[in-house]
C-alpha cells in the first residue's frame, strides 16, 4: 500500500468535506494508500509543498507570488464556502461603509475573495470599511462580538451553517461569495518538485476524492450525516437545508475545473494582490480524470 501526507489548510466543510468522507468511508484504503491528513494551517510554504495539499487557494496564491510550481489535479468546488454575517440593520454589502467588519487577513485567499467580493459591491477594502483582521478558525469569537455589538459584521467560512445562525440571533446573511466570485478551489495540489503529480500515491488520493464527490452528489443522506460532524451547532433540518442549498448544487462530481472560470478568476486574484497573472488556468488546473 502507498503512503502519503495530505494537508489541509483550513478548517469547514469547505476545505474538509471530500476528504473526510473519503476517509470514513475507506475510499483511500480501497484505492490502495494510507493518508495521514495533517493540519497545515499554520504551516510555512516551504513545510506544506512536501506534501500533496487540499487549499488550491493557497497553492494558487503561492504560484503566483512566489513562484512555487503548485499544480492542481482535483477540484471539488467552483463557489468558496464564505458569507458576510451582519448585525440587525444591514441589508447589503453597501451597508458595510463605514461599519467594522471582522475578516481574514488580506494577502490569505479567503481574505483575497472577500476583498474582490467588496470591490465588486463598489467598496474600498482599505478606506471604505472598518477591517479588523483577524485568523480563521471556528469563527466563535466573531459571534459573540457581533452578540455585544463589537462588530456590525463578519466574514465566516464552513464551520456554520451561516443562514441558520442568522436566524437564530436576527441577523442578515448579506452575501455567499459563491454568488460574486467563482473560482476551481479545494481539491488535490502537488508541487512536482517533491511529488510528481503521477505518483501512485497521489492518483489514489485523486480517485477516492472524487469517490466521495460522487456521494456528494448521489447520497444525500451519508453526505449530510457526515456534514453533521462539522456543523454540531445546527439541528438535522438546517444541515440537509444548507446541504441542498450550497453543497449539492455547486460540488463537481468529477474533480474538472473549468478553465475559462479559473482565467477569470486569476486575473482578478493577480489584481488583487498587485502582481502578474504569470500563469493560465491550463497551467494550475491539471484535472484530467485518473483511473485506478
Amino acid at each position: 500500500m502507498h503512503t502519503i501526507d495530505v494537508a489541509y489548510v483550513g478548517r469547514g466543510l469547505h476545505e474538509e468535506l471530500a476528504a473526510y468522507i473519503a476517509d470514513q468511508q475507506d475510499y483511500y484504503a480501497e484505492e490502495g494508500v494510507h493518508v495521514a491528513l495533517r493540519d497545515g494551517c499554520n504551516w510555512d510554504v516551504e513545510r506544506l509543498r512536501r506534501c500533496a495539499t487540499i487549499g488550491l487557494g493557497r497553492a494558487l496564491l503561492s504560484r503566483l507570488t512566489d513562484g512555487t510550481p503548485w499544480v492542481a489535479l482535483s477540484v471539488n468546488t467552483q463557489r468558496p464556502l464564505f458569507w458576510f454575517l451582519a448585525r440587525p440593520g444591514l441589508t447589503s454589502l453597501a451597508d458595510l461603509a463605514g461599519r467594522r467588519l471582522a475578516v481574514h487577513a488580506p494577502h490569505t485567499p479567503p481574505g483575497v475573495f472577500a476583498r474582490i467580493v467588496l470591490r465588486k459591491a463598489g467598496l474600498d477594502p482599505d478606506r471604505d470599511v472598518k477591517t479588523i483582521v483577524r485568523s480563521p478558525g471556528d469563527y466563535g469569537m466573531d459571534l459573540r462580538r457581533l452578540n455585544d455589538g463589537s462588530i456590525d459584521a463578519a466574514y465566516v467560512g464552513s464551520t456554520m451553517a451561516p443562514e441558520a445562525v442568522a436566524a437564530e440571533h436576527g441577523w442578515n446573511v448579506l452575501a455567499w461569495v459563491g454568488d460574486h466570485f467563482q473560482i476551481p478551489t479545494v481539491g488535490v495540489a502537488v508541487d512536482p518538485t517533491y511529488i510528481p503529480p503521477d505518483d501512485p500515491a497521489v492518483q489514489a488520493v485523486v480517485r477516492a476524492h472524487r469517490r466521495a464527490l460522487q456521494v456528494i452528489h448521489d447520497d444525500p443522506h451519508t453526505t449530510v450525516r457526515h456534514m453533521r460532524t462539522f456543523l454540531g451547532g445546527q439541528t438535522a433540518e438546517e444541515v440537509r437545508a444548507h446541504y441542498d442549498t450550497f453543497i449539492a448544487p455547486y460540488f463537481t462530481t468529477d474533480g474538472q475545473a473549468d478553465l475559462a472560470v479559473g482565467d477569470k478568476a486569476i486575473t482578478a486574484i493577480a489584481a488583487e494582490l498587485g502582481v502578474p497573472a504569470g500563469v493560465s488556468a491550463a497551467d494550475f488546473y491539471h484535472t484530467v480524470a485518473t483511473t485506478a
